[in-house]
């Protein structure tokens, strides 16, 4: 019986699932950047996704927890051997998320989360589909997406206005996703979201160890 017991623990040792790469996308303002922090807070099973950047180091930025800042040469070189799941230029700087990291992270059963616009979230489910959790976040309200926009008293009427005018096109894509969420209360939002990772990590393609699992019950003497 000791024998057994020691077997059977073993085996549930081994029931490793795969991780997830969960994305999340919304207009500014929306409330996504606050949903991934509190998720990251709260979850030790997932991690934010750190990017390269060829932009310069922002006081309080630290290399390697907010992004890994390299040089543009570095950056195209890492690009031209295929090295990105994703990259995009935003404003003359480079930005992309490096796939070698990402890739062992998602093997070891660590979740990673993207806070990405739509056409990163299209990169990267085209590079890799099967691990790709896709999540569009929207707003009540046009009026309250001003309105949060303008208390977070970070921006110029002149940007918010910009956000606001940019916003439509990020709206538009919101069909392109897997999953769409109005962010009307935080917290609703946010066990909406919790209930949407905790279903996918019990997806059956993520738990490669089912198979052989199943195998063994069915040699199994009832």
């Amino acid at each position: 019986m000791a024998d057994d017991s020691q077997e059977k623990t073993k085996k549930l040792k081994l029931r490793k699932r795969r991780g997830l790469m969960l994305i999340l996308s919304s207009p500014s303002g929306t409330g996504k950047t606050s949903l991934s922090r509190q998720l990251v807070k709260d979850d030790k099973e997932i991690n934010l996704s750190v990017s390269w950047t060829t932009r310069p180091m922002r006081e309080g930025e630290i290399d390697g927890n907010h992004y890994h800042f390299v040089s543009k040469d570095e950056f195209r070189k890492n690009r031209a051997s295929d090295g990105f799941l994703e990259w995009a230029e935003v404003h003359d700087n480079y930005y992309g998320s490096p796939k070698e990291p990402i890739l062992r992270t998602l093997e070891s059963g660590t979740d990673i989360i993207f806070d990405i616009d739509w056409q990163g979230a299209q990169q990267l489910s085209n590079a890799v589909p099967s691990d790709v959790v896709s999540v569009f976040i929207l707003p009540p309200s046009m009026k309250e997406l001003k309105r949060r926009l303008e208390n977070r008293g970070q921006d110029s009427e002149t940007i918010v206005s910009k956000r606001m005018t940019n916003s439509y096109g990020e709206i538009s894509r919101y069909d392109s996703y897997q999953y769409v969420l109005v962010n009307e209360n935080f917290d609703e939002t946010y066990e909406h979201l919790k209930t949407i990772v905790a279903a996918e990590r019990l997806q059956r393609h993520r738990q490669p160890w089912v198979g052989q699992f199943a195998l063994d019950l069915l040699e199994e003497d009832a």
